[in-house]
């Protein structure tokens, strides 16, 4: 007899775990931190250990590229997977089918399903919000009444959203609204992997319409491809089914392509466009090594001008501004290279820079028996790091005046 294979099973653990890491995150410190949360205050993304400025989001925006690439390449490979295994809009849908079963129950049933979808709704909006406030601060702010109107209007805005989604619109959202489903026709090729009837079993079929009935989109698979479908399987499971009575195999299944025209999953336009969001990948993991806690600029200071003092002094000033990227407070020295001589620089302690500070100010820059034979020379300015290794470097050009 033939053994009827459940791919839902292994749908809605997709979905579980899904769930728990997306309503988790917001829980779980690294560092003392959220480890994925953007703070609207200080414009910072903490990011599982990390903390990117708002001036360092060109890092964002190469993990988009990346994520957007990585779609697109996923879509040419296995179809509208996403949609019908991790999508967020698909994931609620199941876990909140008793709005399915409303239509045909009584006013009590309903009643209690609108509050069901209700109170799933506010935790819903409410884990949208703790990806900005932490729950550790939302939870007992809530609990002490002092939310604000702020936090209390988008946490009402957004809790009327997701409620009528998901009693409106439902997986009509990915029929309609969804504009991946309109793309994935634009992305797929003839070795795309589908969720198809095998056309040439056409006579098997016994028009019991259980592929039909349990489509949450409302397709007829049998009759062909379907920009609606979101690959969930549940045709597959449905007509599993009804033909393992009969001894025999799904009418429709998982084909790489139309079933019967198969060929190779690995073939050259997936390969080369693969290797683009491989790429932005190691692009993206290199900048995170490669950025430091420090970032300074300097600029000259106009209010003192290049000088030369009658012991043969010459004095440079620039003003400085240095941020503290990290976690702790830093104390600072400024040192240069490069410009020869005997080197004399003001202020010649260390400054002390609070963690996520920005301080400004001016350092003087005093060499002796620098030689004259150019009036202008690049020279490093260096912020370093007493408690540890940390360095930044800038270079900046040194006015050497005419001797008068």
């Amino acid at each position: 007899m033939t053994k009827t294979r459940k791919i839902q099973p292994w749908r809605r653990l997709a979905e579980t775990i899904q769930t728990l890491i997306i309503i988790g995150l917001p829980f779980i410190k690294i560092k003392g931190e959220s480890a994925l949360r953007f703070d609207v205050p200080s414009l910072r993304l903490h990011f599982f250990g990390l903390e990117l400025w708002i001036e360092e989001f060109f890092i964002v925006l190469i993990a988009l590229i990346f994520v957007s690439l990585l779609v697109i390449f996923i879509t040419l490979l296995l179809g509208r997977i996403w949609c019908g295994w991790m999508c967020p809009q698909t994931v609620i849908a199941d876990f909140t089918s008793c709005m399915d079963k409303a239509a045909g129950r009584g006013v009590l049933y309903k009643v209690l399903a609108l509050t069901a979808m209700f109170m799933v709704s506010i935790i819903i909006a409410a884990n949208l919000i703790w990806y900005f406030v932490s729950p550790y601060e939302f939870i007992p702010r809530f609990l002490e009444g002092g939310l604000g109107d702020i936090l209390w209007g988008f946490w009402i805005v957004l809790t009327v959203i997701v409620f009528l989604d998901v009693v409106l619109l439902r997986q009509k959202f990915c029929a309609t609204v969804c504009p991946y489903a309109k793309l994935q026709g634009t992305l797929f090729d003839n070795r795309t992997l589908t969720v198809a009837f095998d056309t040439r079993r056409e006579e098997e079929c016994i028009d019991c319409m259980s592929c039909t009935k349990t489509c949450p989109v409302g397709i007829d698979i049998r009759k062909g491809q379907n920009n609606a479908c979101i690959h969930c399987a549940e045709c597959i499971d449905a007509c599993a089914m009804v033909m393992e009575h009969r001894q025999k195999k799904t009418l429709i299944d998982y084909f790489f392509g139309l079933p019967g025209e198969g060929g190779r999953i690995l073939r050259q336009n997936v390969v080369l466009i693969g290797t683009i969001p491989a790429a932005f990948l190691v692009f993206f993991i290199s900048l995170l090594f490669i950025r430091g806690p420090l970032d300074m600029t300097v600029l000259p200071n106009h209010t003192y001008q290049p000088r030369m003092l009658s012991d043969g002094r010459i004095i440079n000033s620039y003003i400085i501004s240095v941020r503290n990227r990290g976690r702790e407070d830093a104390d600072l020295r400024v040192n240069v290279k490069g410009i020869g001589g005997k080197v004399k620089i003001v202020p010649d302690k260390a400054i002390h820079v609070r963690r996520g500070e920005i301080k400004k100010f001016p350092v003087y820059i005093s060499v002796r028996d620098v030689k004259r034979q150019e009036s202008m020379r690049d020279v490093d300015i260096i912020i370093e790091s007493v408690q540890d290794t940390e360095f930044i470097e800038r270079k900046i050009p040194f006015i050497i005046p005419e001797d008068k």
